[in-house]
C-alpha cells in the first residue's frame, strides 16, 4: 500500500501529521507512506532514523484554512493537498490523508479526482462512537450543507457498502436522522428521502433521533452535511463538557479526589470509548479514488488511526466496489 498524507494540512501541522506517519509506518512495515509537503518543515519531526518505508514528496505551497476552497485549489497547484491530490489520480499512490480545510478537499476530489458515475454530491463519511465501542458511520457530516433527497439515497448506498466492506457488517441497519421516529415526521427533503429509502436496495429501518445515535440505533446514519456537521460537534462538545465538569467535582476536595482514585480506570475506559481521535479518519465517498479527512485538531495519534482507515478501506477494494454498485467502471 502506499497513502499519501498532507503534511501541511491541520492545525497542529507539520508536527502531527509526520510524527504520526513515522509511528504508522513503524506499526505497518508494509506500507510506505509519502510526506507531502515542504521538506524543511517536515524533515525536523522526523527523528534522527526514520523508518525506510516513509519519504518526502515537495510541495512548496500550501492551502490555509481560511482559504477560499475552490480559489486555492485553482491558484495553488504546488500544495501538498492539491500535489496529493495527483497522486491518487495518476495512480502513484492508493490514497490521500489531510486534516486541512474541508472545503478545499472536497474540491480536490471533485476537480481533481472526479465524482463517480451516478453521484451528484460525494459524502464526508466518519464513525461516531458508541456506548458498545462499535460506533455508527455516518454520512454526510460536512461536505455539502444542502442535500435532495436523491443524495440521501446515495449516502444510504454509500454507507451500507462501506460498513458491510470495512466493517464487516451483515446488512447494516441504516436510519435518516430526524426529529421523530415517525414517518410523517419532519421537513419536505426528510419527507421525500424517507419514500426513497423505503424502496431503496438497504435495510433501512426508518427515521432516528439524534439522542439515540451514541445506543447505536442504526449502523448507518444518513444525514445532510448541515445537520450531519452540527450532530458531529455537540457529541464532541458534549463528551468533552461532561468530562470537564467530572474532573473538577472529583478533584474538589480529598473525598473527591479519593473516590476519583478508586474508580480511575472505570473513568479511563469510558473516555477512550468517546475519544473523537480513535475514530479519526473519514472517507469523502463519491469520488474516483480513496480521500480520507482527518479531524482539524488531528494530533499524531489521530493520524495514525486515520492511517488505519486508509488501510483497511484499501485492503478491501473499498472503491472499485462503490463504483460496481453505483454503475462505475
Amino acid at each position: 500500500m502506499r497513502i499519501a498524507i498532507d503534511a501541511m494540512g491541520g492545525d497542529l501541522a507539520p508536527q502531527a501529521p509526520v510524527e504520526g506517519a513515522v509511528a504508522a509506518a513503524r506499526e505497518w512495515p508494509d506500507t510506505e507512506l509519502l510526506l507531502v509537503g515542504k521538506p524543511e518543515a517536515i524533515k525536523p519531526f522526523l527523528g534522527s532514523n526514520p523508518p525506510s518505508n516513509i519519504s518526502i514528496v515537495e510541495a512548496l505551497e500550501t492551502i490555509e484554512a481560511d482559504d477560499e476552497p475552490v480559489r486555492a485549489v485553482r491558484r495553488k497547484a504546488n500544495s501538498s493537498m492539491v500535489v496529493a491530490g495527483r497522486m491518487v489520480k495518476e495512480g502513484e499512490v492508493d490514497a490521500m490523508i489531510s486534516a486541512g480545510n474541508t472545503g478545499a478537499l472536497m474540491t480536490v476530489g471533485l476537480l481533481v479526482l472526479g465524482r463517480m458515475e451516478g453521484i451528484d454530491r460525494p459524502g464526508l463519511t466518519a464513525i461516531l462512537p458508541t456506548v458498545d465501542g462499535v460506533g455508527v458511520v455516518a454520512l454526510d457530516l460536512g461536505a455539502n450543507m444542502d442535500a435532495k433527497p436523491e443524495h440521501l439515497l446515495k449516502y444510504a448506498l454509500m454507507g451500507s457498502r462501506y460498513r458491510e466492506k470495512v466493517h464487516g457488517i451483515s446488512k447494516p441497519r441504516v436510519g435518516l436522522l430526524n426529529v421523530g421516529t415517525e414517518a410523517a415526521k419532519g421537513n419536505e427533503q426528510s419527507k421525500a428521502a424517507y419514500e426513497l429509502l423505503s424502496g431503496a436496495p438497504v435495510n433501512f429501518i426508518g427515521n432516528v433521533e439524534a439522542r439515540d445515535v451514541l445506543n447505536r440505533n442504526c449502523d448507518v446514519l444518513v444525514c445532510d452535511g448541515f445537520s450531519g456537521n452540527i450532530l458531529l460537534k455537540a457529541i464532541e462538545g458534549a463528551a468533552e463538557t461532561m468530562f470537564g465538569v467530572l474532573k473538577k467535582e472529583l478533584t474538589s476536595d480529598w473525598k473527591s479526589k479519593l473516590a476519583a482514585a478508586v474508580l480511575r480506570p472505570n473513568f479511563g475506559r469510558v473516555r477512550k470509548m468517546m475519544d473523537y481521535k480513535r475514530y479519526n479518519g473519514a472517507p469523502l465517498l463519491g469520488v474516483n479514488g480513496l480521500v480520507v479527512k482527518g479531524h482539524g485538531s488531528s494530533n499524531a495519534e489521530a493520524t495514525m488511526h486515520a492511517i488505519r482507515q486508509a488501510r483497511t478501506a484499501i485492503s478491501n477494494k473499498l472503491i472499485s466496489a462503490l463504483a460496481d454498485d453505483l454503475g462505475g467502471k
